[in-house]
């Protein structure tokens, strides 16, 4: 029998950060908004106002959720899961867009936006899904459908061109790996991730070759030698006939197209050649390295010229120096370092951030939110709130560790990941260390439907520990 003394006992340490941190939030909404000549508190039309009413509809979810019993979360994953993704469909058809993306119902006064609770309920059938009975990371089948879980949301939020809410559901691989997947899908995605930045970076006939050099010194290095030395006569071949073609016929095609037919006759032979033998049965898993590094190469550089939109691209660009746009896409990110610079080490003063009153970082109040905290707060300000943030999600990962509960155990670890993604993308957008993809701070920036979201997605977890060692299924 679990301890019903303790088990009822939420979690003040977490419910204490979550205040502060909501509280301070509010104050900088507060900063960004206030205007010394007209100093009205009670303005319904301001944002600081309008603040203060989602914050105290957050308190009442939080009661709902901190009455209701655990095993509701459980038995509903799915419906709610269900429940959001028809709301994103909905809103994909009907919605009103807003700075390019169509993600958000607007009745009267009121915006909503479903991608919000669309994490809290993806991390709710995520965790049912995982502590199913008989689920494993071994098995294939059970895989694909971990990852159809986080893939529809997500495919149905990049339908309505909201790339920065989509990208948070990649965190979810890292729950994935807690709960049993195999490392070498983790480092999958950090090479690809490094692909893909180098794809921007360095010509693709470049890269291509690279890896190419760097499989061909591994084979040599196993001991594939003479399978080498026909492989690469053969392909070398290939390239210069594909070449002296591109030349005759007056094609003109790209460099990384007349490269592949090269690359396919080295990679037929030299597995035709190694299967043949029985010898080196590495080679195949090598060859298809070689072409996932190619075709990830390809996609990406297609996905940036073509799937994203202008000013994605030069966001993009200014973030990596591929090109300066001072007052276009980099002017954001410029004013926000400046706003922050200017704070030095305690700060102009709460309400004297000149950068702040004079409205020079736009969406100060939302997505660079953070700059206000730099400006006003200082640098000892803007590390209380990191240290803030750092310290709630080394708790959670502490009390997702001490559930008996799969499902509380892996919704836990949900919580905490797409806490971090906010947080570290967030900050990073303000000081130009990440590109900037509009997602907001959690409690800090201005939005009902994030802080209503993040808020439940937390409470839901603190109801789930107050029975951590009852196996909720």
């Amino acid at each position: 029998m679990p301890n019903r003394n303790y088990n009822k006992s939420v979690d003040w340490i977490t419910v204490g950060l979550y205040s502060l941190l909501v509280i301070i939030g509010w104050l900088n909404i507060y900063a960004a908004n206030f205007n010394p000549e007209n100093p009205v508190f009670f303005d319904t039309d301001k944002e600081y106002f309008k603040q203060l009413v989602w914050i105290g509809f957050s308190l009442l979810f939080v009661g709902a959720i901190l009455i209701t019993d655990s095993k509701f979360y459980v038995e509903f994953a799915y419906i709610f899961y269900g429940l959001t993704l028809l709301l994103l469909v909905v809103v994909l058809l009907f919605g009103k867009e807003i700075n390019g993306a169509k993600s958000w119902f607007e009745i009267g006064p009121i915006r909503f936006q479903p991608a919000e609770l669309s994490k809290m309920a993806t991390n709710l059938a995520v965790a049912r899904a995982l502590s199913r009975y008989g689920f494993s990371f071994n098995k294939f089948s059970d895989i694909l459908k971990a990852a159809a879980v986080v893939a529809f949301p997500m495919l149905l939020i990049l339908l309505q061109n909201d790339t920065g809410s989509a990208l948070v559901y990649s965190v979810f691989i890292l729950v994935f790996y807690r709960e049993g997947l195999t490392g070498y899908v983790l480092g999958f995605g950090l090479v690809a991730v490094i692909v893909s930045v180098f794809t921007l970076l360095v010509p693709i006939p470049t890269i291509m070759g690279l890896i190419a050099f760097f499989i061909v010194a591994i084979l040599y290095y196993k001991g594939a030698r003479k399978e080498l030395y026909r492989a690469i006569l053969f392909g070398a071949g290939t390239i210069l006939l594909a070449l002296l073609a591109n030349r005759l016929t007056g094609q003109h095609f790209e460099m990384a197209f007349v490269l592949l037919p090269g690359i396919l006759v080295f990679s037929a032979i030299m597995i035709y050649t190694t299967l043949k033998k029985r010898i080196n049965k590495f080679v195949p898993t090598y060859m298809l390295i070689l072409w996932s590094a190619f075709i990830l190469t390809l996609s990406a550089d297609y996905f940036f010229q073509n799937i994203l939109s202008n000013y994605q691209r030069n966001r993009i660009e200014v973030l990596l120096n591929l090109k300066e746009d001072p007052t276009g896409a980099g002017w954001n990110v410029n004013q926000s370092k400046i706003a922050i610079g200017s704070g030095g080490l305690t700060g102009k003063g709460y309400l004297q951030g000149t950068q702040t009153k004079f409205d020079f970082v736009p969406e100060q109040s939302t997505d660079f939110i953070y700059c206000t905290v730099g400006e006003e707060w200082g640098f000892f300000g803007s590390s209380l709130v990191v240290i803030l943030f750092l310290a709630l999600l080394i708790r959670l990962i502490y009390l997702a560790e001490k559930q008996h509960s799969t499902f509380s155990r892996v919704y836990g670890y949900g919580v905490a990941a797409i806490f971090f993604f906010h947080f570290a993308i967030n900050i990073g957008m303000t000081i130009g260390l990440a590109p900037v993809i509009g997602i907001p701070l959690p409690f800090f920036s201005y939005g009902g439907s994030s802080l209503w979201g993040f808020t439940m997605l937390l409470f839901i977890f603190l109801k789930l520990d107050i029975n951590r060692n009852e196996l909720i299924r």
